[in-house]
């Protein structure tokens, strides 16, 4: 029989506190995951390394670092956590939430996620999801993010395209109303344009055979893809659009394509990371057909605008 006299054994609370934080690398986080505050975990993890006298973690840094004691005894801990976890009495009646992290920017967040996201809820009830937003422009996004959606030049960065966007010029019908478009797509030259550097005018340039020229000089910068489709839809001018991200007001009719033009974007929203297995591939899996729908819809909505 073994004999457990002389051995110093941690509390069951102070070894997941110190996991956690190893894992999420932030006091913080485990206690999102613990449901407990961080002076709390901060707290059990002293309480740990006090008994075994050695430091675990590092603190004072950004995120949180193993010592070279921490390292070792993190891979112990965690086998005999799993053992403790496969014991079918120690299992909980109801099933655990499991958090997810996802970082998106803000004009895919609005438009093409959560409009869709009742869908995943009810399918996945076990996920406990956290949308968050990046700031594409800056490339700034969470660091923590367990999936990771991106706005920019996926051939250069590397990531899973989700949508082949198109952009084509859209407008509001009382911007047109005292507008000469009779001269196709040469008008764009004459009508007020919108302008944003995350959407440029000269894809939609070319495609309408007008010599290469420089972007809008004039007029709001808007430096955010939705604020675009915004500005478009009151009339402000003609925004070079995607038809994914504003399919609302082209079910409504408070914008319309102009003169049959289209031409690929030039970016496109891809994910960037996300964790391969768990929630993140569920969620990954799920974001791909509500993207499918998204542009199915689109296309369909031109057509009948055309």
């Amino acid at each position: 029989m073994a004999d457990f006299a002389d051995a110093r054994f941690p509390s069951i609370d102070g070894l997941c506190a110190f996991e956690a934080a190893a894992r999420l690398g932030s006091f913080e986080r485990a206690a999102e995951e613990l449901n407990i505050t961080a002076s709390a975990v901060s707290k059990r993890v002293a309480t740990v390394e006090a008994l075994l006298g050695t430091s675990l973690l590092v603190r004072g840094g950004k995120a949180l670092t193993l010592t070279a004691q921490g390292k070792e005894y993190l891979e112990q801990v965690r086998a005999a956590l799993g053992l403790l976890a496969a014991v079918p009495l120690h299992r909980r009646a109801v099933q655990r939430l499991e958090r997810l992290r996802v970082c998106a920017p803000p004009t895919f967040a609005r438009q093409i996620l959560v409009p869709a996201l009742a869908s995943f809820t009810r399918a996945h009830p076990q996920i406990e999801l956290e949308i968050v937003l990046s700031v594409p422009y800056l490339d700034q996004a969470a660091g923590d993010a367990q999936l990771e959606v991106r706005h920019g030049d996926v051939a250069a960065h590397g990531g899973e395209v989700l949508m082949n966007d198109l952009v084509v010029p859209l407008a509001a019908p009382a911007l047109l109303a005292g507008c000469d478009l009779s001269a196709g797509p040469a008008a764009l030259a004459t009508l007020p344009l919108l302008r944003s550097p995350l959407e440029p005018w000269a894809p939609l340039f070319a495609a309408a055979g007008l010599a290469p020229r420089d972007e809008p000089a004039r007029g709001p910068r808007l430096v955010d893809l939705g604020l675009l489709l915004e500005a478009a839809a009151s009339a402000q001018g003609v925004a070079p659009g995607r038809p994914t991200l504003a399919r609302p007001w082209l079910r409504t009719g408070a914008l319309v394509p102009l003169f049959g033009l289209q031409a690929p974007a030039r970016t496109q929203y891809y994910i960037a990371h996300a964790a391969p297995q768990g929630a993140a591939a569920v969620f990954a899996d799920w974001l791909r057909g509500v993207c499918r729908t998204a542009e199915d819809e689109a296309a369909e909505l031109l057509s009948r605008r055309r």
